[in-house]
């Protein structure tokens, strides 16, 4: 019995309520059209010269580029650039910003810019400082910047931290977390402990590896991909490829989403104008829409159910694994009724989903945020890979556990070092670089490292990249504990949110980059799979501005601080050297010493698994009982409204629009939702109607730190007593619970009361 066979089950989810705005296909046509439009501007030539460029892709951890070509993947597919790409490119080529903007225009007047008009001002390109007690950024020199950088960083080791996103290069990170642990400080936060934090601790604990164990080349001998809390054809669009010949050879996609994303039911890859472009491609064979949160609890009812239907592979459990018996067990003991009630999804459906697992002869489990922010986000990953190693499918071509990363090199950041969960080879061999012992004091992660700065216990803080303010959730206390640090120093290429809101208490320093393709060196990234790619050299349309490399900056500011000790910093900006380091102190990167010969892109070492052969101490994976999660949701009364106020309470998703990438905003709406801009809430409409809310109407919506008034409901085809809206404005409203074990916060579950302002109680 498959899903295609079962007349009761179908791949469209139960809650497909579309607006009349939504499209019936994600990508197709708009795609092309956006493609011939920026072509045929102004900005085409230099568009084109970018994606033609042997760099690595800027937007997500699935980009293409690098020694193949600009559209050419690891295993040399031509035609797989997307559309994030070219919006990524896109505003990377903008006009530099003004030279009297900062001038013209106060802190105040900043303040008042959404993230798209932050964006759209253009390339930064001059430093600049926003002194003590002023009311605009004034230009600066260098001299006055390694001076005051200088002085921040002999502060006690502490009371400096660093934060980093991917958009930079793995010998950037490397530089970054050599210069910090040299200093004795192991604060090194992260934009990744805000995102798949859990999958690196849940893999790690399980498997003795942080990533992916699937290559692309052993996705494409898969026969079944189940994909949860991913919206793939809007974050990893070249992704979709590979689900469509997937389905094209008579595979299965299992969606699990609370939102019905159209992009995840049928898909128009502009890779295949033919059979895929006008009409789209068929993508899930079966979407299981659960409740918010009860991810675990989903996975618990396949373990029962493929206990049931006696496919779990006992031998391959008692070979290859330790703990696996109290996790049968519990998932025996599990009533169904408890299952269903709490997950929301069908035993039928369950046992649909099970029997295409079980059958299935290699299966891919894939997920991304959906799965990770939670407040068990590491018994979710769990969950998955339980299922994953009771149908033996770890350790072989074609199967394995797969995070979709997000950011183009979030993964080679925590590859270099750039965590505070340091691995112990690494840590060896920069203690025998250093000549010592590494510090022992805990670092902070990023929810940690808000929380001191809070508390007064951070005094200097480098960003190198990312939107520390921004993503964070409650905006309120972001700003304020950042206001109480001394001295904070930006490292970007465009401007931010966090420039104008995120500002310390005596100088805030910015510094205009160089992207990957503009760099006068070369350097490398980190896929999401392990693949590790090689940028050329490049140069930047900003003719006569006052950029630098990170490079360049990182290994002044080290030499300022540290002298030539453990290293020759000013040496190290020749990055061939950088990789040479790399090769000595990471495990897996050994061919990165010799890539500037070579120009042989690699897959790391050690991480892709195709024998159930395992790099933890007995050699087995471990398994983990995952308990059910509690998933109760207070009462309006409990957010301060009376009795009298009629509102509803919902578990809010935060997400991306469609054309977005993280922070940054390329458009205000998303027309794969029906959604005109930011400040709406998608709503079931039968959550709405219960309540007489009728779709348009604005609403205020209240978490536990705040309120967002005058929003827009929007109906749409998202699981009844849940609700979506787009981050990072409504960060503002909450603060979420953490995590324990990874320190990622619960974004994806977020309590808030709808009502309407008329009704609101003063």
């Amino acid at each position: 019995m498959t899903a295609d066979s079962q007349p009761n089950i179908q791949p469209t989810p139960e809650y497909n309520d579309k607006n009349d705005e939504t499209p019936d296909i994600g990508g197709g046509l708009p795609v092309i059209e956006y493609w011939a439009e920026h072509t045929l501007s102004p900005e085409g030539p230099k568009l084109w010269k970018t994606l033609l460029h042997k760099s690595a892709c800027l937007s997500c951890s699935w980009g293409t580029g690098g020694q193949k070509g600009g559209f050419t993947n690891e295993v040399g597919e031509k035609l797989q650039r997307c559309m994030k790409s070219v919006e990524a490119i896109s505003s990377e080529i903008k006009p530099p910003v003004l030279r009297d903007f900062f001038e013209q225009h106060s802190i105040n007047e900043l303040q008042q810019l959404s993230s798209m008009e932050a964006d759209r001002l253009g390339r930064l390109s001059y430093p600049v400082i926003l002194r003590q007690g002023k009311s605009h950024y004034d230009r600066i020199s260098w001299d006055e910047i390694y001076k005051i950088a200088s002085s921040a960083f002999r502060k006690s080791p502490e009371r400096v931290a660093s934060y980093s996103s991917g958009r930079s290069s793995n010998e950037a990170a490397f530089l970054l977390q050599l210069m910090m642990r040299t200093l004795g400080s192991n604060n090194l936060a992260d934009c990744s402990d805000l995102c798949h934090a859990p999958s690196t601790v849940g893999l790690n604990q399980m498997f003795g590896t942080r990533t992916s164990v699937v290559s692309l080349e052993h996705l494409k001998e898969a026969d079944c991909v189940v994909l949860a809390g991913s919206n793939c054809s809007y974050n990893h669009p070249r992704l979709m490829n590979e689900l469509i010949k997937l389905r094209d050879r008579g595979g299965k996609v299992i969606v699990i989403n609370p939102v019905m994303e159209v992009g995840l039911v049928k898909f128009g890859s502009p890779a295949f104008p033919i059979k895929s472009l006008l009409t789209g491609s068929d993508i899930s064979s079966l979407y299981l829409q659960l409740i918010p949160g009860s991810d675990t609890v989903l996975f618990i009812g396949l373990q029962k159910s493929l206990i049931e239907q006696g496919l779990i592979q006992i031998d391959y459990l008692q070979a290859y694994t330790e703990g696996w018996e109290v996790v049968i067990e519990h998932a025996k003991s599990i009533s169904w009724e408890t299952i269903t009630e709490s997950c929301g999804v069908s035993q039928p459906e369950i046992e649909i989903a099970a029997r295409i697992i079980g059958t299935s002869k290699q299966v891919v489990f894939a997920w991304a945020m959906g799965i990770t922010q939670h407040e068990n986000g590491v018994d979710n990953v769990f969950s998955i890979a339980n299922t994953a190693l009771i149908t033996g499918n770890v350790g072989k071509p074609g199967a394995g556990v797969m995070p979709v990363r997000g950011h183009s090199n979030v993964q080679g950041f925590g590859s270099m070092g750039v965590t505070v969960k340091l691995r112990k080879e690494i840590q060896e061999a920069l203690e025998k670089l250093l000549g010592r012992s590494l510090s022992r004091v805990q670092g902070y992660d990023t929810r940690s490292l808000i929380e001191a700065a809070d508390a007064g216990n951070v005094d200097t803080l480098i960003c190198l990249g990312g939107n520390l303010y921004g993503a964070n959730p409650d905006l309120t206390q972001a700003k304020r504990a950042l206001g109480k640090i001394e001295t904070i120093i930006y490292l970007a290429t465009k401007p931010n949110l966090g420039h104008f809101h995120g500002l310390a208490n005596v100088n805030t320093i910015i510094i205009p980059v160089l992207t990957r393709f503009e760099n006068p060196h070369k350097t490398t990234v980190e896929s999401g799979n392990n693949f590790v790619r090689l940028n050329d050299e490049g140069e930047t349309h900003l003719k006569n501005e006052d950029l630098i490399p990170e490079v360049d900056f990182l290994t002044e500011l080290a030499y300022g601080v540290h002298g030539e000790y453990p290293v020759n910093w000013r040496k190290l900006q020749d990055t061939r050297y950088v990789r040479q380091l790399i090769a000595q102190t990471i495990p897996g990167y050994e061919k990165i010493g010799a890539i500037d010969e070579t120009k042989e892109e690699f897959t790391i070492s050690g991480r892709i698994f195709t024998e159930p052969k395992f790099p933890t101490s007995s050699g087995k994976a471990s398994m983990f009982v995952t308990p059910l999660p509690k998933l109760t949701l207070p009462e309006p009364k409990d957010f301060g409204l009376s009795d009298s106020t009629q509102g509803i309470v919902l578990a809010l998703m935060t997400g991306r629009s469609y054309s977005q990438h993280n922070t940054v905003v390329y458009k205000i709406g998303d027309k794969y939702r029906g959604i005109p801009h930011r400040n709406c809430i998608l709503m079931n409409r039968a959550d709405a109607e219960s309540v007489n809310l009728q779709e348009h109407q604005r609403v205020t919506v209240q978490g536990n730190a705040g309120k967002m008034e005058n929003v827009e409901v929007i109906y749409g085809a998202v699981r009844q007593g849940s609700a979506l809206m787009f981050y990072p404005e409504v960060n503002v409203i909450f603060n979420a619970p953490i995590d324990k074990r990874s320190g990622t916060p619960a974004y994806k579950r977020v309590p808030v009361v709808v009502y309407t302002d008329s009704t609101r109680q003063n």
